[in-house]
């Protein structure tokens, strides 16, 4: 039978010789950007880790097996025309069982890299609570129920940030700004809801890491970096946008797990790309910081 979990070489390697390793979802590049910004970012964040001498972990599943670790040429079957299943944590054991191509999205990842012993990820923006619906995204309880750290730019635009933060402190997920003591809005610097706890560095977001870890606190500690200052876009036009958006995919009937790809297709027509180009520059930007973390984690392990 097939090892149904299958960890890469290279990032065999990284965990066996104590260097950082850095976790990534896959769904990013199969329904969170369109072709070809997601193999821009794909190799943007790639080599962002890379010059910080980690290792990335791209997280998918393919042919009946959980891949940590994936070679380019997956990564681009991934990014290609005809998305492939979208799989939360979920879904893991049904795109399992039916062999076929998948994307994890945050749940997923989160899981897959705890099982593997990889201590930080990076995405763009976690999934929250939407506004009006009530959906509520399967990151959340991931977050609460998986040891980890995970470096983001807080709440995606498309959210209700209030709702989502509230969430988070019910289900205990500690938060903590990067160099912010506002809590980021993915395309947007930040919102104006102050956060409790701020790393002014890599130092003190590594120690809080370290600390999660060591007391055995069995969620995952959320990092907020914000999108850089220079690529940050308006509150008010990305919040007119998502409004427009959220009508749009009420009248259409749009629901579940298409939501937020959805949406974000949406915003991206609504602005003109400039959302994408904003998305572009702050995944870049996680991943670096992730790869600073894990790499500051390793040297203490």
């Amino acid at each position: 039978m097939t090892e149904p979990f299958l960890i890469s070489e290279r990032v065999r390697s990284a965990l066996a010789e104590g260097r950082g390793v850095v976790a990534l979802e896959t769904s990013v590049l199969a329904q969170g950007l369109p072709s070809p910004s997601n193999l821009e970012a794909m190799r943007a964040m790639t080599s962002a880790i890379r010059e910080t001498e980690a290792e990335p972990a791209w997280i998918a599943i393919a042919d009946g097996q959980v891949l940590v670790g994936t070679d380019d040429d997956l990564l681009v079957r991934l990014a290609a025309e005809g998305s492939p299943m979208k799989v939360a944590r979920r879904d893991v054991p049904m795109a399992v069982a039916g062999g076929g191509l998948g994307a994890t999205t945050v749940s997923a990842t989160l899981w897959a890299a705890h099982h593997a012993g990889i201590e930080v990820a990076a995405t763009g923006g976690i999934g929250g609570v939407h506004p009006g619906s009530g959906d509520v995204s399967a990151d959340l309880l991931e977050l609460a129920r998986t040891p980890g750290a995970l470096i983001c730019s807080g709440p995606k635009s498309i959210i209700d940030p209030v709702a989502t933060m509230e969430r988070l402190e019910e289900l205990g997920v500690a938060v903590m700004g990067y160099r912010s003591d506002h809590l980021p809005f993915f395309l947007v610097l930040h919102t104006n809801i102050s956060l409790d706890h701020v790393a002014k560095d890599v130092s003190e977001a590594a120690a809080a890491a370290k600390a999660r870890a060591t007391l055995g606190i069995q969620s995952t500690l959320l990092i907020c970096n914000p999108i850089p200052e220079e690529s940050a876009m308006p509150a008010d036009e990305v919040t007119t946008a998502v409004r427009e958006c959220e009508k749009r995919a009420q009248d259409e009937g749009i629901v579940g797990n298409r939501i937020t790809p959805f949406l974000l297709s949406c915003l991206a027509e609504r602005t003109n790309g400039r959302s994408i180009e904003a998305n572009l520059v702050l995944l870049e930007s996680n991943a670096r910081v992730a790869a600073q973390i894990a790499v500051e984690l390793a040297k203490g392990a």
